[in-house]
Formats: structure tokens, sequence, C-alpha cells
């Protein structure tokens, strides 16, 4: 009866593997064939405001950074002068109105400078972010999405208002002063 038993559980094992073996098999042919390709999704024609140009504020420094950049610092293109500007106490704090607290990731890290992409403002003007008693002027930019959504930040920003590069830290946002 053991060897019966035994015997059966053999034979289903390798009439499993052989189905599986034929469906990898048919699945590579189908592959192959073009029948599993995914499809490409329809280009959609860029709206003029897509393809306005980059704004930089005016004096900066930044530039791109080299098309081998792997690290922070070699995408870390602003200059020493530009960091200390920014990190200057607003000459007028009692004129800054609050926007509120977002969410940052950061941003891409070959747009070069000091920028905010956030849903807080629906103009690029100057401003400046705070994070845990460090905060610095920056360009803030819109993007699309409820007040509540995220915001991406700068390489160059985050480091210079010692924002985790790998966190999704809470900053509150100010324009005016």
């Amino acid at each position: 009866m053991e060897d019966r038993k035994n015997q059966y559980m053999r034979d289903t094992m390798r009439t499993g593997m052989m189905v599986g073996l034929m469906a990898a098999v048919a699945l590579g042919a189908c592959s192959d064939s073009g029948m599993f390709k995914p499809k490409k999704a329809p280009v959609q024609e860029a709206s003029a405001e897509q393809r306005r140009p980059e704004a930089r504020p005016a004096g900066s420094t930044a530039t791109k950074p080299p098309a081998n950049a792997r690290t922070a610092a070699q995408f870390d293109t602003v200059s020493e002068e530009e960091k200390q500007a920014a990190k200057a106490a607003p000459a007028d704090p009692s004129g800054e109105r609050a926007l509120g607290d977002t969410v940052v990731s950061l941003g891409d890290p070959s747009k070069p400078g000091l920028w905010l992409e956030t849903p807080l403002v629906s103009s690029v003007q100057q401003g400046r972010v705070a994070y845990k008693g460090e905060s610095a002027k920056m360009e803030l930019r819109p993007i699309d999405g409820a007040a509540t959504a995220g915001s991406r930040m700068s390489l160059s920003a985050m480091q210079l208002i010692g924002a985790p590069l790998t966190d999704l830290p809470t900053v509150q946002v100010f324009v005016g002063g």
C-alpha cells in the first residue's frame, strides 16, 4: 500500500512538472511572437504650460549637473555664496504669510537650484521653507494637485535645510517678507 502511495505521489509530481514546463514553453513562444508585449500609451502633445522653459531665480549660478553625476555632491551645483544668501534671515519676517505644511520628497536631482515644487502656490514666486529650526529662501514652483498633496524639493534645498533625502519630511512654507 505504501509503495502505491509513493508511486502516485511521484507520478503526480512528474505530471505537475510537465504541465508547468509546457506552460512556460507556450508562454515563451507567445512572448516571442508579440502576443503578450505591452502596448505603448498614446503620445500626448505637451501643453504650453508644460513646454515653457525652466524658470531660474535672478542671479542663480546653478548649472545642470554633469551627465555622469552619481553622488549628491556631484548633483549639488548651487554655489556657496548662493547657499549663504538663501540661509540669510528674512528681511521682514512679520511680512511673511504661512502657506502651510507640506510633505516633501526629493525632486529631480538633474534640475539645478534651490526650489520647491508645491501645490501650495499657483505661480512661480520667491518664498521660504523651514524644517526643524533651519530655513532657506528658495523659488516656489506650482504643480497640480490638492493643497494637501505632497511637494518635491531640489537636492540642494533639502541639504541646505537639513532635511533627510531618503525620508518624507514635513516642512513649513512661507511667502512674502
